[in-house]
């Protein structure tokens, strides 16, 4: 049984790597462009808030209507263009705490029987959302933030406490987000993750077709689409026409 509570810690613990970096830059900083296209690093930072104010008050962001929730994101961060980067953050850190209590009591919901629908997301037990958020800062934090992908200095640790968690929220994400894809595959692809936090994911019909290989932290990459499998050293074997696919997957 997954550890839900290390989601908690994960979030706890790059978190404070947020603010810690939020206090070391000034303006100018907040306004470069981020790993995000279309986004600076303000707007990262802020669309972290938002994803907060979901669970705390949505009532506290536009009404997105239908929109799917990428799209939603846009508007919400667009609605905050005039806040100062000061108060972007002071939100984060406010908006954050709060966020963690509401995680905390959906954890102790029971999770054969509470589930929580996210439009185009997916639909998810209750315990598992805090995995959304602890995935959300890992990808945003060390790719869209921090150099190399985004625009500020700092360091981020990618250990088995942060990724764990991440990797939990990819694999109950990925089936419900890649349908479609996965309606083309008819075989199985099965992944092989190594080094903090490996294991081994099964994706797709009852035969295994194709087998892929790599870094647990650049299975993360791969998948949000933050690097090709070339630059990230992915092995791949099998069925070529599900490798083609696989390259194709994408959570978010």
């Amino acid at each position: 049984m997954k550890d839900m509570g290390s989601a908690l810690k994960a979030i706890e613990a790059d978190r404070e790597t947020v603010l810690a970096l939020a206090r070391e830059l000034d303006a100018s900083d907040w306004t470069k462009t981020s790993g995000c296209p279309g986004w600076s690093a303000r707007d990262v930072l802020s669309h972290m808030a938002c994803s907060f104010w979901l669970a705390v008050d949505p009532a506290m962001l536009p009404d997105p209507a239908a929109l799917p929730a990428e799209r939603a994101a846009d508007l919400y961060v667009e609605s905050r263009r005039d806040m100062t980067h000061e108060q972007i953050v002071a939100d984060y850190d406010s908006v954050s705490a709060k966020g963690l209590e509401v995680l905390a009591a959906l954890q102790e919901q029971d999770a054969q029987i509470v589930e929580v629908p996210l439009g185009d997301v997916g639909t998810y037990p209750a315990p598992l959302i805090a995995n959304a958020f602890a995935f959300e800062h890992f990808v945003h934090l060390r790719y869209d933030l921090l150099a190399p992908g985004g625009p500020l200095s700092g360091e981020a640790p990618s250990d088995e406490l942060r990724l764990a968690p991440t990797l939990d929220w990819i694999e109950a994400a990925l089936p419900q987000q890649n349908a479609a894809l996965l309606a083309r595959m008819g075989n199985a692809v099965e992944i092989d993750l190594d080094g903090s936090a490996g294991r081994k994911i099964r994706i797709g019909g009852a035969e295994v077709a194709a087998r892929i290989t790599c870094g647990a932290e650049a299975f993360v990459q791969w998948v949000t689409q933050r690097g090709t499998w070339e630059a990230l050293g992915v092995h791949a074997e099998g069925d070529r026409s599900i490798q083609e696919i696989a390259r194709q997957f994408r959570v978010f």
